[in-house]
């Protein structure tokens, strides 16, 4: 044979053993991928493949083809997270916590909020919280114009059939939060925690006039005045379109000055850019 054909002849015989090769590994890995598929476990598919079929395999070699062949399981069921991220602005959340006075009298204070625009609903005060007294908050702040599908609530006794009943005369589904599992609830929890350590922390409340007096006034400045990072940052309900621009992002506008309006006797401020009279 010449010397020519030689290396020819060599480059065919290898490629043949490659293809040779690729098909053995392709079957042995047709036939772990098939067994795998009615069997769980590494160790369990090699022992089936060796004392069934003769294949000896380490189980190593069964989890590498398997990552290889695995296709992603689609989730069974939507995330909790997700249902509340794609309805937000349908849901109601709600929730109680409590307060004590000067005199160490407990007062109960029930929130509800929308959690799309983190805008507070609805707050009140009560000393005896009761499934009527709750049933009328819902009607002072429920109605059909509102747009909201569901109301979110643990299952507290105060929520009691009645209450829910009423909810659903208006058209809203309850979703009630498993035992003992707040962050189901979290928003709400959020924002009560901030209700306490923005306003309550600092202020005791004499009585119950006084604690309403309180939270109602907080209320307005969360709604209008604080800025939510969630939201851009912005505001849950907006009182100012827009906001004058001046000649440097460091610079007031021409012919403007700051007002400041004090929050609860100066614990918190309200800040904003009024247009000078001339």
């Amino acid at each position: 044979m010449p010397a020519a054909v030689l290396p020819a002849a060599s480059a065919v015989a290898m490629r043949s053993r490659s293809r040779w090769r690729a098909s053995r590994v392709a079957a042995r890995a047709t036939r772990i991928v098939t067994v795998a598929s009615e069997n769980r476990g590494e160790r369990r598919i090699a022992n089936q493949l060796s004392l069934k079929l003769g294949l000896l395999v380490d189980a190593r070699t069964v989890g590498k083809y398997l990552k290889q062949g695995r296709r992603p399981r689609p989730p069974r069921n939507q995330r909790w997270a997700t249902f509340i991220q794609i309805h937000a602005s349908e849901i109601i959340a709600c929730d109680f916590f409590t307060s004590v006075t000067a005199t160490f009298h407990v007062l109960y204070v029930f929130v509800a909020i929308e959690i799309g625009s983190r805008r507070i609903l609805h707050i009140n005060v009560t000393d005896h919280p009761t499934a009527e007294w709750t049933r009328q908050q819902f009607r002072e702040f429920v109605d059909d114009q509102s747009g909201h599908r569901y109301v979110i609530h643990d299952r507290d006794t105060v929520f009691s059939a009645e209450v829910d009943e009423a909810l659903k005369g208006f058209g809203r589904e309850i979703l009630k939060t498993p035992i003992r599992s707040p962050m189901a609830n979290a928003y709400c929890e959020r924002v009560i925690g901030t209700i306490r350590r923005e306003c309550l922390d600092f202020l005791i409340p004499i009585d119950e006039r006084h604690l309403r007096r309180i939270v109602r006034e907080f209320v307005i400045y969360y709604n209008r005045s604080r800025p939510h990072s969630a939201l851009g940052p912005g505001f849950p309900e907006p009182n100012q379109t827009t906001v004058p621009a001046g000649r440097h992002r460091y610079e007031l506008p021409g012919e403007h000055r700051i007002t400041r309006t004090s929050i609860l006797g100066g614990l918190h401020h309200d800040y904003r850019l009024e247009k000078e009279v001339a």
